[in-house]
C-alpha cells in the first residue's frame, strides 16, 4: 500500500547544519556558488535539493540567462501555470485572454462567466481617465505665502528643465499635464509636495515619471537658493524623497454587463428574477460590510492579477492603488456594484489600472510578450479594458456560486487534481475516484479517506 503523506524536501532541524554567522559577499558568488551554500547550508539532503532547483532550469542557456537576470541572486524558476480564458465578448470582439496564477478554479470561473455573458449581449468596457501621478514631498520652513509665489514663478521651470526627459513621450502624445503646490501642513509640521499628474501612454511609466520627479525636486532646491525673497532658512529646502504613486484613481477603467433579468436564466438560475434579486443583495452586502468586501474584492483580484501578471505588469503596484481606491470613502467597501432598473439586470466595477504594453518585461519575457501578441498587441489603454473586464467576470462566476450552488461545490473539484497530485494517485486511482465524486461533496478529508478505502480494499490490489 503506498503511504498517504504527500513528498516534501525535509528541511534540516539540525542546529548544527545551521550557520549562525551571516554570508558575506553573497551576491558576488556565481549561481553555482549560490546554490551549493544553500543546499550545505539549510538542506538536510544537499544533492536532493540540488537536484530540485536545477531541473526547474530552462535547457537553454540564452533563455534561462535572460530570466537569470530579471533579479538579483536567482537561483532557479518559479513556475505558475499561464492559462488561457476563451469566449470573452468585449465591445463587441470575441477575444482569449492570458492568465497566469496557481489558484484552482479561476481560469475556469472567468471561463463560465465568458461563456455565459456572450450570448447575453458580452462585456462592455471604457477608460474614463488615464492620469497618473507622482510627488517631491518637502519640508520647508517658513512664511507660506512666500512658498506659493515661488512656486507661481518658478512653475515653467519645472516643466522646461524636464524637457530632455519629457520630449520623446510627448511626441507619442504623453508627458507632464500639470503640476501643483500642495499644502500639508496639517498633517505634518512644515510639509508640502509637488503634486504632479502626467499621461505616459502605453508605458506604465514608473521610470519616466521618478525622472521628471527628481528633476524637479534639483530646480526647486536650485531656485530657492536663488529667490530673494526667501530667508536663509526658507532656502534650504529639504527634499525628503521623489517618487511616483501607485494610487491612480484618475486611471480608471469601467467594466459592464447587462441584459433583461428573464435572459438570466440557466441551469442553476430557474427564477431569474429571485436570482437577480439575492446576487444584488450579495453585491450591497460586500458594499457595507468590510470583512465580506475584503473576501469579495479579492475574488476580483484572482481575474485582475492574473492578466496583470501574465502580461509582465506589476500586480503589487495594482493590488495596493486598488484597495486604496475601494477606501475611498473611509471605509473598505466592494469595487463591484449591481442593479435592476426597469427589468434590466446590470452589474459593473470601476477600479484604478496603470498598465504598460511597452518596457520592462513586456519586451524581455517570452511569454509576456506570446500574451500581449494573444490579445493582439494591445495599447495601454485596451489592456486596462481586459483586466477589467476578467475581474469582473470573476466576480460574477463567484457571487453565481454563491447565491446558487454554494462556492465550494465547484472550487473543491477543480482542487481535486491538487489532491490527487499530492498523493501520487495512479491513472487507476484518478479514474475510480473521479467517478466516485462525480455527484459527491468533494473535500480533502472526503478525497483523503477515499484514498484509503481504495488503497485498503482487496479487490483493489487485485
Amino acid at each position: 500500500m503506498k503511504l498517504l503523506k504527500p513528498y516534501l524536501c525535509t528541511l534540516s532541524s539540525h542546529n548544527q547544519l545551521r550557520m549562525n554567522n551571516a554570508v558575506a559577499g553573497f551576491s558576488k558568488l556565481s549561481k553555482e556558488e549560490k546554490i551549493n551554500w544553500i543546499a550545505k547550508e539549510y538542506f538536510s539532503s544537499p544533492q536532493e535539493a540540488l537536484g530540485i532547483l536545477k531541473k526547474y532550469w530552462n535547457s537553454d542557456e540564452k533563455l534561462q540567462k535572460l530570466h537569470d537576470e530579471f533579479i538579483e541572486n536567482t537561483i532557479s524558476n518559479f513556475y505558475i501555470p499561464l492559462g488561457v480564458a476563451p469566449n470573452f465578448l468585449i465591445n463587441g470582439k470575441c477575444n482569449s485572454i492570458p492568465m497566469a496564477i496557481e489558484e484552482s478554479s479561476v481560469v475556469a470561473a472567468a471561463s463560465k462567466a465568458a461563456k455565459f455573458w456572450s450570448t447575453r449581449g458580452g462585456f462592455k468596457a471604457t477608460v474614463l481617465d488615464t492620469e497618473k501621478i507622482g510627488q517631491v514631498h518637502f519640508i520647508y520652513k517658513g512664511n507660506e505665502s512666500k512658498l506659493e509665489s515661488f512656486f507661481a514663478i518658478t512653475k515653467a521651470k519645472f516643466f522646461s528643465n524636464t524637457q530632455n526627459i519629457t520630449k520623446n513621450m510627448q511626441k507619442r502624445g504623453g508627458g507632464i499635464l500639470d503640476i501643483e503646490l500642495k499644502v500639508k501642513t496639517h498633517l505634518l509640521p512644515n510639509y508640502y509636495q509637488l503634486h504632479a499628474t502626467f499621461d505616459t501612454k502605453d508605458s506604465m511609466g514608473a521610470n519616466f515619471i521618478n525622472s521628471c520627479l527628481e528633476q524637479f525636486a534639483k530646480t526647486l532646491q536650485e531656485e530657492a537658493q536663488l529667490w530673494d525673497l526667501f530667508s536663509e532658512e526658507e532656502k534650504n529646502i529639504e527634499v525628503v524623497m521623489s517618487i511616483l504613486s501607485n494610487y491612480v484613481p484618475n486611471c480608471v477603467v469601467r467594466a459592464e454587463v447587462s441584459c433583461p433579468i428573464e435572459d438570466l436564466v440557466e441551469k442553476h438560475i430557474e427564477n431569474p428574477k429571485a436570482f437577480a434579486e439575492r446576487f444584488i443583495r450579495a453585491v450591497q452586502i460586500a458594499e457595507v460590510e468590510p470583512f465580506r468586501a475584503v473576501t469579495h474584492n479579492k475574488g476580483i483580484m484572482n481575474g485582475i492579477d492574473a492578466v496583470v501578471l501574465a502580461t509582465g505588469n506589476d500586480f503589487r503596484a495594482v493590488e495596493a492603488g486598488i484597495h486604496a481606491y475601494a477606501s475611498r470613502n473611509g471605509s473598505y467597501s466592494s469595487l463591484s456594484h449591481a442593479k435592476i432598473e426597469n427589468d434590466i439586470f446590470t452589474f459593473w466595477l470601476e477600479v484604478p489600472l496603470a498598465l504598460g504594453t511597452v518596457g520592462g518585461l513586456t519586451s524581455l519575457h517570452p511569454l509576456v510578450k506570446f500574451s500581449l501578441e494573444m490579445l493582439e498587441n494591445p495599447s495601454a489603454e485596451e489592456l486596462m479594458q481586459f483586466v477589467a473586464v476578467a475581474g469582473l467576470a470573476q466576480n460574477f462566476a463567484a457571487l453565481r456560486s454563491l447565491t446558487t450552488t454554494g462556492i465550494q461545490d465547484g472550487h473543491m473539484k477543480m482542487h481535486l487534481n491538487n489532491i490527487l497530485n499530492q498523493f501520487e494517485a495512479t491513472e487507476d486511482e484518478r479514474h475510480l475516484i473521479h467517478k466516485h465524486f462525480k455527484h459527491q461533496v468533494v473535500s480533502h478529508s472526503s478525497v483523503v479517506e477515499y484514498i484509503e478505502t481504495l488503497r485498503n480494499s482487496e479487490q483493489f490490489r487485485l
